[in-house]
């Protein structure tokens, strides 16, 4: 029992404790990808350890559960109850049925998770395919890795990926008459980024264990900085290959609707949320020696992560 304590409080503490410096130390952007790196080893160190907690805990009932017979027998029969009851077939029976029933609770969960998945991804195909239907390729593109440019009508200013076989980029018209050839260029690279670094699966993962468990700080929190992460670091692809300049008066013009160049003074009035993060990130890049420290930081605690995932376990459990 101590073992599966030992793992539960750590699983605690990690799910409620880490969101806020994971938090801190990644919301500035410094390093995206390992901002990514350290979110995902926390999710998958709470994960992990959950598990084996629950592992440990049902070879603890299932250990424990003559005792328990035994336990209540007696309460029934004022203390007199030989073994031959409380060692019985009916004894056989309930430990089957509870073994049964956290089997069938088990395979419910997955199939539920699982049929979700298969929804996002029917509903993810469907609007790749409506889109080569009812699109037309961007003029003056080409097919790079089978994801080119298609264009749907819409007055609002999008770009956007989805991701299939072979994936689609979508741009509306909206976009094309608020971008210059080189903003959207800069803006396509973008999306290209977010599809080599499969960044639709991290949010696919992140939100569906939100969506399963939303009132762990560290799933609920993690699923929205691992999707400005990924946003950032598809930033970071993009403005190597076009120039970080380019690349803010793209975000500036899609997010104020209008091909004039913006002044610095008005990027909050026309951006929000992940946007402003992004914007602001581009346009004041943190000073060398900051951006040092919070990598750092950011790595210290990512190794510490990974360390505490293999020590705690070891720890609870002596003989792994």
């Amino acid at each position: 029992m101590r073992p599966a304590l030992l793992l539960l409080c750590y699983v605690i503490v990690a799910a409620w404790v880490l969101p806020r410096p994971l938090a801190r130390l990644s919301g500035a952007g410094v390093s995206p990808r390992l901002g990514l790196t350290a979110w995902l080893a926390a999710m998958c160190s709470v994960l992990a350890a959950a598990a084996a907690a629950v592992g440990l805990l049902a070879r603890a009932a299932i250990e424990g559960w003559p005792a328990f017979a035994r336990t209540v027998c007696e309460s029934v029969t004022a203390g007199v109850c030989p073994p031959t009851v409380y060692r019985s077939a009916a004894y056989e029976l309930g430990l089957a049925v509870t073994a049964l029933l956290g089997v069938i609770a088990m395979i419910v969960l997955g199939w539920r998770y699982g049929r979700s998945l298969r929804r996002a991804s029917i509903r993810t195909r469907a609007h790749a395919e409506a889109a080569r239907i009812t699109g037309h390729p961007v003029g003056g593109h080409r097919v790079e890795a089978g994801n080119a440019p298609f264009v749907l009508d819409a007055t609002q200013p999008a770009v956007y990926c989805v991701p299939g076989r072979p994936p689609t980029i979508v741009v509306t018209t909206g976009a094309l008459s608020v971008l210059r050839p080189e903003q959207l260029a800069v803006v396509l690279a973008h999306e290209r980024a977010h599809l080599a670094g499969r960044h639709h699966l991290l949010l696919a993962v992140t939100r569906s264990l939100a969506a399963i468990a939303p009132v762990v700080p560290l799933f609920a929190r993690g699923t929205a900085e691992v999707a400005r992460l990924a946003e950032m670091r598809a930033d970071d692809v993009a403005a190597q290959r076009g120039g970080r300049r380019t690349l803010l008066t793209a975000l500036l013009a899609m997010s104020a609707g209008t091909p004039a160049a913006l002044a610095p003074a008005t990027w909050l009035p026309v951006t929000g949320g992940i946007v402003a993060d992004r914007v602001r990130r581009l346009a004041e890049p943190p000073p060398a020696v900051r951006s040092a420290c919070y990598g750092l930081a950011l790595g210290a605690l990512t190794l510490a992560i990974v360390v505490a995932s293999a020590v705690v376990p070891a720890l609870a459990v002596p003989g792994i």
